[in-house]
């Protein structure tokens, strides 16, 4: 546990016990025969309908329909709202916050990627929220309370519901390490016990159900950390509706009903009571086809801005190129992570030159977001492929701290990384059937160095030559990479990076030059098929 959380827990310990005492107090059964929980999550700005997602025309409909049936609405979201695609980032997620607030939402957690454009943009989003954000485990290292308020709770005829929040400890990697320097994001034990207390104060607070709003995920990496350890070790919550690792879920957890809708408005939750449980009655794709009008205004007047500045068309694409992450980019060589990182080191090396050339680029797979349909490519299609605005940098390390970093970010492979290496002028080898052998913790990070760099990757080339961990290459990385991001926090140690060059270059940039400069405006079929770069034995 470090200091800060240390702290937090103790200045809360005497409430939680004042408050536990009070946990076997009768709690009177409310009538929830006539309500209804709409839920999303990792919408991503992926708000409009279409023959892949739902949309929030639709989704605003379908509340309206529920309540004209005489239900008792109530709407949530389980984060990454405001980031994720060109519509989302062309006014950084404010049109999405309106549409939210037009359908009347009730409570949003905060997810990893509310943080993308910084603090400042992440609280003018919140103050424009009719709604609350509510977080538990997000603790200000300034001030050492709560980042946001860490419940709600919604007094109804029916009865009272309270919201407990939660953001995945994963924040402190998974966003640009710079923005969240503040905070300290309670895990494991600390955050069981944070989580606990207040449970156990809307329990005292007489509240009939208690909900836990998770942007925790279920992944490996986060073990201890995740839906499934709260709900196994905190007592009182009735229904965890979770986030963050895109999956759709629908299990009975213990004595708490878990959910998730998979993301970008694939699925609508739906959670109802019935024969005296909750049950997850999920509306999928093409179930309702009619679209509440005023938000579907708002929605088309958003798309038609991002259409009157992004329309261009750059380029043709011969074939479909997957953005698919899982599996794809987070665990496993994909064309359009070969076709990005060739975008990039090209456009990086046409600015240094020949005599200062990079060998290499690696671009985590988590930084490419979608991928292409054949047919014309658009500026909004690059945008949404890279919507973070990553600012590009060569890198001079030695051989020996690329094998760390790649074999750090193919840590958990085959399941997800969003760190995966997907590369150009690189290639490696993952040797699946060898264990990954974990070292020292990496500082503010949920993940570990490898003990034994090379027991598990190999890597055979860099630049077009045999590898050597005593040599200096030149590697072309993102500004997130750079900064220790996801895995790469092996890159923030002493004297890991030898030299840093700032290249000027966005990753958006570099794709887009790409496609009308080298390519002359065509993908070709080349780019429908992985290039070898990467070889997994299984």
């Amino acid at each position: 546990m470090n200091q800060k959380g240390y702290n937090f827990f103790k200045r809360s310990l005497y409430s939680f016990l004042v408050v536990f005492l009070l946990l076997c107090q009768t709690v009177f059964a409310a009538d929830f025969s006539k309500v209804m929980i709409l839920h999303t999550n990792d919408t991503h700005g992926f708000v409009k309908g279409d023959d892949k997602h739902i949309g929030m025309p639709i989704i605003a409909q379908i509340k309206k329909d529920m309540e004209s049936k005489g239900y008792n609405v109530i709407m949530l979201d389980a984060g990454d709202i405001i980031q994720g695609n060109a519509l989302a980032k062309y006014d950084k997620g404010k049109s999405c916050i309106n549409f939210m607030n037009a359908i009347g939402y009730d409570a949003a957690t905060i997810g990893n990627h509310e943080f993308d454009y910084g603090l400042g943009v992440l609280e003018e989003r919140m103050k424009e929220a009719k709604f609350p954000f509510i977080s538990s485990n997000i603790i200000d290292n300034n001030t050492e309370n709560t980042f946001v308020k860490p419940y709600t709770i919604l007094e109804k005829e029916y009865g009272k519901i309270g919201i407990i929040g939660l953001t995945t400890p994963e924040t402190k990697t998974s966003a640009l390490p710079e923005n969240v320097a503040t905070l300290n994001f309670l895990e494991g034990k600390v955050l069981m016990a944070s989580t606990q207390m207040y449970v156990s104060k809307m329990i005292a607070e007489k509240c009939d159900l208690i909900i836990a709003l998770g942007h925790l995920g279920s992944k490996d990496s986060c073990m201890g950390s995740r839906s499934e350890d709260v709900i196994a070790n905190v007592n009182g919550i009735d229904i965890f509706i979770d986030g963050h690792d895109h999956l759709v879920k629908n299990n009975i957890v213990g004595n708490a009903l878990q959910v998730e809708t998979g993301s970008f408005t694939e699925h609508l939750g739906c959670i109802v009571y019935e024969d005296g449980k909750w049950t997850e009655k999920m509306i999928s794709l093409g179930e309702y086809t009619k679209a509440d009008r005023n938000v579907e205004k708002l929605v088309n007047n958003a798309s038609y801005n991002v259409d009157l500045h992004l329309s261009t068309t750059v380029g043709d694409a011969v074939n479909d190129m997957s953005g698919e992450f899982m599996p794809g980019l987070r665990n496993q060589e994909m064309a359009m992570g070969d076709f990005c990182s060739d975008a990039i080191l090209w456009q990086s090396n046409q600015i240094l030159g020949q005599d200062k050339k990079a060998d290499g680029c690696i671009v985590n797979g988590g930084a490419i977001r979608t991928g292409f349909n054949a047919g014309k490519i658009k500026v909004k299609d690059i945008q949404s492929v890279f919507p973070f605005d990553n600012d590009m940098w060569v890198l001079t390390i030695k051989g020996s701290k690329l094998l760390e970093i790649i074999e750090a970010s193919t840590q958990c492979t085959p399941d997800e990384m969003g760190g995966f290496p997907q590369v150009s002028g690189i290639e490696y080898t993952l040797n699946l059937t060898v264990p990954y052998q974990k070292g020292p913790q990496y500082p503010r990070s949920m993940y570990y160095a490898p003990a034994a760099p090379g027991s598990r990757v190999t890597i055979n080339s860099v630049g077009g030559k045999a590898f050597d961990p005593d040599a200096e290459y030149r590697i072309v990385v993102n500004n997130f990479i750079k900064a220790g991001g996801d895995s790469y926090t092996g890159l923030t140690a002493k004297d890991a990076i030898i030299s840093a060059e700032n290249l000027g270059l966005w990753d958006s940039e570099c794709l887009q030059k790409y496609i009308t400069d080298r390519l002359h405006g065509k993908i070709t079929p080349e780019y429908s098929k992985v290039q070898g770069r990467i070889k997994i034995i299984s």
